[in-house]
């Protein structure tokens, strides 16, 4: 078998890996939606999850050196404020990262 030929039959089983263990949730709870563990954990896991996500991504935050953490907290704040004012998930998550990376790679503050 070429590389291409194996490349590609990887891909396939992942897709395919992927795709099954996607749907086994839907198939598995079909009749369960109503269950009061997955309505609790369908309202408080994606703020909990936003929430490790943040805490993971500024742990690692030099607040000892020059800019002393001016992007992250400036892209924080914009992507807070944006949520809280357009409540739309995908345009303060976009907005708060082109920010960060047009600061970043422009050298803004730093």
């Amino acid at each position: 078998m070429s590389a291409t030929g194996y490349l590609l039959l990887v891909c396939l089983v992942m897709t395919v890996a992927t795709f099954i263990t996607r749907l086994i949730p839907f198939v598995a709870f079909r009749e369960k939606g109503d269950h009061p563990l997955l309505l609790y954990l369908g309202r408080y896991m994606p703020p909990a999850i936003m929430t490790l996500l943040v805490l993971y991504s500024l742990k690692s935050l030099d607040l000892t050196q020059a800019p002393y953490g001016v992007n992250e907290l400036l892209a924080l704040l914009l992507t807070t404020a944006l949520h809280l004012w357009r409540g739309n998930a995908l345009l303060s998550i976009f907005s708060g990262t082109l920010f960060y990376m047009g600061a970043i790679q422009s050298g803004w503050f730093g």
